[in-house]
Order: structure tokens, then C-alpha cells, then sequence
């Protein structure tokens, strides 16, 4: 019998990395990354309880959450079905998203072009000299 893998949410330790401290998952060679995520909120609820060794433990509380892989919903569901789970979840319409987007895209565009390379690592502006 293989042992099952199991994903492990992880963080880099500055900001400065690659993932801009949005958690990862690192997916081995021979695996796909989780369809659905589980994962336990945990609270103290300000009680404790005697340990092993007559200790006072805090009491904890368990909640469990579902974290669905947006991709597999999409490519799964209707446009109206998927949006109206990006309704659900506070997000825009993928229309609406995707306008935004561009927009975005279009300012950083903007503001590349009016600083050559070397002035956007140094911080200075073509006007500053």
C-alpha cells in the first residue's frame, strides 16, 4: 500500500519572495494539486483543562473548511453557475474582473514605459536628471 500525499500549505519568510506571502503548495513530480482543500480553524476558547501531568491546557475548538480549486469549478460549471459563486465568495463577475484586469495591466504598462530600466532600480525618473 503507497502512502497517500498530502499537500502542505507553506510561507516564505519575506515579502520580498516569490510568492508575495500568499501561501503555497508544493505539488511533488507525481501529483496534482487538491481538487478541495480541508483545513481546521483552531481557537482557544479561553478555558483550560487539566494535562497529562495536571498542567492547565487551553481549550481548543475545531472548525473545519472546504477550499475549492476555482479552476476546477470553472472549467466545471456554467459561466452563470460560476459567477454566481464568485458572487458568493465577494468577487467580481469574471467579465467584470477581467476589465479590471485590463486596466491594470494598462497603468503598469504606463509606468514602465516612462522609466527606462535602469531608472526603475535606481528610483529615479528620465526628469531627474
Amino acid at each position: 500500500m503507497t502512502k497517500k500525499w498530502i499537500p502542505e500549505i507553506m510561507y516564505e519568510e519575506g515579502e520580498q519572495g516569490l510568492t508575495s506571502n500568499i501561501p503555497f503548495v508544493s505539488v511533488p513530480e507525481n501529483e496534482e494539486m487538491p481538487k478541495l482543500l480541508f483545513v481546521f480553524e483552531s481557537r482557544e476558547t479561553g478555558e483550560v483543562e487539566p494535562g497529562p501531568d495536571g498542567e492547565e491546557l487551553p481549550v481548543t475548538q475545531l472548525d473545519l473548511h472546504q477550499y475549492a480549486n476555482m479552476g476546477v469549478l470553472k472549467q466545471n460549471m456554467s459561466w452563470v453557475e460560476y459567477d454566481n459563486v464568485r458572487y458568493a465568495l465577494g468577487l467580481d463577475p469574471v467579465k467584470t474582473a477581467a476589465q479590471k484586469g485590463v486596466k491594470i495591466t494598462s497603468n503598469v504598462r504606463v509606468a514602465v514605459e516612462e522609466n527606462s530600466p535602469g531608472d526603475v532600480l535606481d528610483g529615479t525618473s528620465a526628469t531627474d536628471e
